[in-house]
């Protein structure tokens, strides 16, 4: 049986992916709003975000910010996603994020990417005005997301 309040949180989860999405000031509907939340993908923090051997800080941590894209690289140990280089003041991290998500939000080297902490995990945006095109969950957060069959 499924619990009254794992669902309500599961809602709750999709209202924030929902809201994360939409562009800075912009008002928008209920409708737009889930619509918009379909285009960003998903991920893990803590498998998402690794910091770079030349970074001055060695833990998961993103600060909020902007962060030029310093390179797009395959990652062939992890089939179907990219490798994004993300440096601001001297912190530099890679972001592992979906091929499609990246594609989608028009991320290319030489870009700027807005980090932004949220109550469940790290938004990423891009472009003009910016959209979000991943979110990096905290890992209590994900399995809320995470289909599961429910008996009547």
């Amino acid at each position: 049986m499924h619990h009254p309040c794992s669902a309500r949180h599961g809602a709750l989860v999709a209202l924030l992916l929902a809201a994360a999405a939409l562009p800075a000031g912009a008002a928008s509907s209920t409708s737009s709003a889930a619509s918009e939340g379909v285009s960003a993908s998903v991920g893990s923090l803590s498998t998402s975000v690794e910091q770079s051997s030349n970074s001055s800080s060695k833990d998961d941590k993103v600060a909020d910010g902007d962060y030029t894209v310093i390179e797009v690289a395959d990652a062939p140990a992890r089939p179907g996603q990219l490798r994004l280089t993300l440096q601001r003041q001297g912190m530099a991290f890679f972001l592992y994020a979906p091929q499609q998500a990246v594609h989608r939000g028009g991320v290319a080297a030489g870009q700027v990417v807005s980090a932004r902490q949220r109550p469940f995990g790290v938004e990423f945006a891009a472009g003009e005005p910016r959209r979000t095109f991943f979110l990096a969950l905290h890992d209590g957060w994900l399995p809320e997301l995470q289909t599961r069959a429910v008996s009547l």
